[in-house]
């Protein structure tokens, strides 16, 4: 007959085997794709606790804390970045916005932004903020408008649709976003942002600009 001491160590062998089973399935089961879609506008709620470590319940605002938005989803979304951040956009003024864009700059994530060059000069865009930060920003060089409004997380995630990242735009317009891993989505905004970026690189066009020379007609 077993002894306690066998049957015991028996229950306990099982067990294990049972959890590694699951932590098998748990792996070889396929991860769900992340597909969002976020409306706008949206209900104005405390953002702080996105930012920091403390409870939604230390802060003293007026704001409705603990309330999940579609502000705060694209805030949490923005700040899953680990490794890089591409942001393509047409209007910048929204602070949370570039707290957050700012906060994984100091983490260490790789940033890059691209901007329309008349929308730079506006008193009320972040872009000032971005580039005393220390956050690699190129201006479109083109006539037209660079109307994007797309960024890629880590090279996976695309966040794109009709939100321009100001005030108005996540408080006061109707707005869209879609938020997607879907890599058939995904990669034709990665090459847009590549060719974007080596387009509006600015050495690219001072040395255009140096091997072309204006001719100057002097008066007499």
């Amino acid at each position: 007959m077993w002894t306690v001491k066998e049957v015991g160590l028996g229950v306990v062998a099982v067990a294990l085997s049972l959890e590694l089973i699951v932590l098998l399935v748990r792996r070889l089961k396929p991860r769900r794709t992340l597909n969002e879609v976020l409306f706008f506008p949206t209900e104005t709620v405390c953002v702080e606790h996105i930012f920091t470590s403390s409870s939604s319940d230390t802060c003293l605002c007026s704001l409705a804390h603990g309330v999940e938005s579609s502000f705060t989803r694209l805030l949490r979304h923005i700040l899953s970045a680990s490794s890089s951040l591409d942001l393509c956009i047409f209007a910048f003024s929204n602070m949370d916005l570039s707290r957050a864009v700012c906060m994984l700059h100091r983490r260490g994530v790789t940033i890059r932004v691209i901007v329309d060059k008349d929308y730079v000069a506006i008193s009320c865009s972040q872009i000032g903020v971005l580039r005393k930060a220390g956050i690699c920003v190129r201006c479109s060089v083109d006539s037209v408008f660079m109307h994007h409004k797309f960024s890629v997380v880590d090279g996976r995630l695309l966040i794109t649709g009709s939100l321009n990242w100001t005030l108005s735009a996540v408080q006061g317009n109707m707005e869209n976003i879609l938020v997607t891993e879907e890599p058939d989505l995904v990669k034709p905004f990665i090459k847009e942002f590549h060719k974007l970026w080596a387009h509006n690189d600015p050495a690219r066009h001072h040395r255009s600009s140096d091997q072309n020379p204006a001719h100057f007609t002097a008066r007499a």
